[in-house]
C-alpha cells in the first residue's frame, strides 16, 4: 500500500497526501534542516508556529553525538527534541564523503575518521539502518556511495551500482515501521540515472529521491535529468529532491513532478544577513511562467539586511510576511542586530526565510489545487 495520496494533479504537479506514522504530511512541502536535532537558532515549538509539516535530520552527526546507544537510551529523536511530528532522517552516506578526514569506501560500506576527534567509525547499510532505527525516523534514505560532482562516468557507474547493491541491503534490514526511501544516482547521464531508477523500483521502495545534484552543475542540467527521472518514476510514490534549491529551481520541480524538498539556502543565508522577501502578494503569483532557465523576472527580492541604506528605514523587511520579524521590527532594527553582532538577528532572519519557503509551498499546494 502506497503512503501517497494524490489529490490534485495539474500536467504533472501533484498535490497529495504522505501518511506517515507521526501524522500526515501535504505536498509539495519544504523540510526545514534540523541537522544535530535542533534548526539552527530555533526551537521546536517555532518550527511548529512557523507551520514546518517535517524536518529534516542527519544521521551523520547524530552518530557521533550523542551516538547509536545514547540515542537508544533517550528514546529517539521526537523525545529528544520535543518534536511530535514527522521526521525524515538522511543515510550519512554524503557527509562521510564530504566531511570526514579521510574514508575508505569497500562493498562493505565506508570506513572514515569523525571530523569532530578523528575516530575511526565504520558505517555500512546496516548500521545506517540501525541508527535511523534508533533516531526514530518516520523516513529513513537508504545508505549511498556518493561520488563526487566532478566525477568520470566510470566513477558514477560504479557508485550508481553499488548504491543499488547497498538499498537491497537496507531495504533488508529497515525497521518495518518506517517508510525507506531509495536514491537514484548517476550523475548528469541519464542513461545511467535510468538504470538507477528501474534498478531501484525492482527492489521497491516507500518514496525515491533524486541525489547527487545541486553539487556545482549546470542548472539546465539539473533540469534535465529531473524531468526525464519523474517520467520514469511511478507515480502513486512520493519523489524527492535532495539538496535544493533556490525558490525558482523548487518552483520548477514541482511542475516536472517532485513533492519534497530540503535546502540549507534559507537557514544559512540568514545566518549571514540575506533573507528572500517576495515581490508581489504572493497569493496572487502566476507560478508556472517562473519554471525553467530564464524567467520573466522574479517573484522575489533577495534582501541585504547589513546594507548601509537600511540604518534609519522605518519600515518592515517584507510587507508580505507575517512572521514576527516583519510583523514587529523595522529593517532600521534587524540591520543594528547585525552591526552588533547580536544573536537576536540569526534567530528572527532565520525565521523570516524558512516562513518564506513554507509560505511558497503552501502557495504552489493552493495553486494546483485551484487549476484542477
Amino acid at each position: 500500500m502506497s503512503i501517497f495520496t494524490p489529490h490534485s494533479i495539474k500536467e504533472n504537479a501533484r498535490q497529495g497526501t504522505i501518511a506517515l506514522p507521526h501524522g500526515d504530511i501535504q505536498t509539495p512541502l519544504f523540510m526545514p534542516i534540523a541537522t544535530k536535532g535542533a534548526v539552527k537558532t530555533l526551537s521546536s515549538v517555532d518550527m511548529k508556529a512557523l507551520g514546518a509539516q517535517i524536518l529534516l535530520s542527519n544521521t551523520y552527526h547524530l552518530l557521533l553525538r550523542p551516538g547509536l546507544d545514547d540515542m537508544k537510551t533517550l528514546g529517539g529523536l521526537h523525545k529528544l527534541m520535543n518534536w511530535k511530528g514527522p521526521i525524515l532522517t538522511d543515510s550519512g552516506g554524503y557527509q562521510v564523503f564530504s566531511l570526514s578526514k579521510m574514508n575508505k569506501t569497500t562493498e562493505e560500506g565506508v570506513t572514515f575518521q569523525s571530523h569532530i576527534d578523528g575516530a575511526r567509525i565504520e558505517l555500512t547499510p546496516e548500521k545506517s539502518m540501525e541508527m535511523q532505527a534508533a533516531i526514530g525516523a518516520d523516513i529513513v534514505m537508504q545508505f549511498d556511495d556518493v561520488a563526487a560532482g566532478d566525477s568520470t562516468r566510470e566513477r558514477y557507474e560504479e557508485a550508481m551500482e553499488r548504491s543499488l547493491r547497498w538499498a537491497q541491503r537496507c531495504k533488508a534490514s529497515v525497521n518495518p515501521n518506517q517508510k525507506l526511501f531509495g536514491i537514484v544516482q548517476g550523475g548528469t547521464h541519464e542513461d545511467l540515472r535510468e538504470r538507477s531508477a528501474r534498478g531501484l523500483m525492482e527492489i521497491g521502495f516507500d518514496g525515491y529521491a533524486i541525489g547527487g545534484l545541486s553539487v556545482g552543475e549546470k542548472r539546465e542540467d539539473a533540469y534535465r535529468i529531473v524531468e526525464a527521472i519523474c517520467k520514469i518514476l511511478p507515480e502513486d510514490k512520493p519523489r524527492y529532491f535532495m539538496g535544493g534549491g533556490m525558490p525558482e529551481e523548487i518552483v520548477t520541480y514541482v511542475h516536472m513532478g517532485v513533492d519534497l524538498f530540503d535546502c540549507v539556502l534559507p537557514t544559512r543565508n540568514a545566518r549571514h544577513g540575506t533573507l528572500f522577501v517576495w515581490n508581489q502578494d504572493p497569493s496572487e503569483v502566476e507560478w508556472k511562467k517562473y519554471c525553467g532557465m530564464n524567467p520573466d523576472g522574479m517573484f522575489y527580492n533577495r534582501y541585504i539586511a547589513t546594507n548601509e541604506t537600511h540604518k534609519l528605514e522605518q519600515k518592515p523587511v517584507d510587507s508580505y510576511c507575517d512572521c514576527e520579524l516583519c510583523q514587529s521590527y523595522s529593517r532600521a532594527y534587524l540591520r543594528h542586530l547585525f552591526s552588533v553582532n547580536e544573536i537576536l538577528a540569526l534567530r528572527l532572519s532565520t525565521m523570516h526565510n524558512l516562513k518564506f519557503y513554507l509560505r511558497l509551498m503552501k502557495e504552489l499546494r493552493e495553486s494546483i489545487k485551484k487549476q484542477v
